[in-house]
């Protein structure tokens, strides 16, 4: 028995590392994004403040890479984070019935988002942006037309 005990706890403490260096828990982003809270590569880290009714960014040109989004929400209420890619102005996306931004639409390239962020949390959300222009935004019914959106640029 203690020879298998000396072979079997090893192998189970080398998988269970294995196991959380391959996790990949996004903190409710919807893609590749990932909670990580330092920042890395080219854009570096950005901070992002949410209230009502605006999104807020520390910078508006960022570098062409791997960029973390910190964001605050400052408001009393959930918002969400999205990121998307689009040659349009931040204030003429594609909106449905509702004002609500059409996600789908060929006219944007929905990068990234952090859903259900609550008042008071900070969470964040890494992603590989290339070169291009972009929106961050809140889509939750009636946020993006309130003003909930703030544009930037990727050289």
């Amino acid at each position: 028995m203690k020879k298998r005990s000396r072979i079997v706890l090893p192998l189970v403490a080398m998988l269970t590392l294995l196991g959380a260096s391959c996790s990949n828990d996004d903190g409710g982003g919807t893609g590749g994004g990932s909670t990580g809270g330092g920042s890395t590569g080219g854009g570096g880290g950005i901070g992002v403040t949410l209230a009502d009714y605006s999104v807020t960014l520390d910078s508006t040109s960022l570098t062409a890479g791997e960029v973390t989004f910190d964001v605050t929400n400052d408001a009393g209420q959930v918002h969400e984070f999205v990121v998307v890619q689009t040659d349009l102005a931040e204030d003429a996306l594609p909106t449905d019935d509702a004002g609500d931004v059409d996600e789908e639409s060929p006219k944007i390239s929905p990068v990234d988002e952090i859903e259900d962020i609550e008042p008071g949390t900070h969470p964040s959300l890494t992603v590989a942006l290339e070169a291009g222009s972009y929106v961050a935004l809140c889509n939750l019914p009636g946020h993006y037309r309130q003003g909930m959106h703030a544009a930037f640029e990727v050289a």
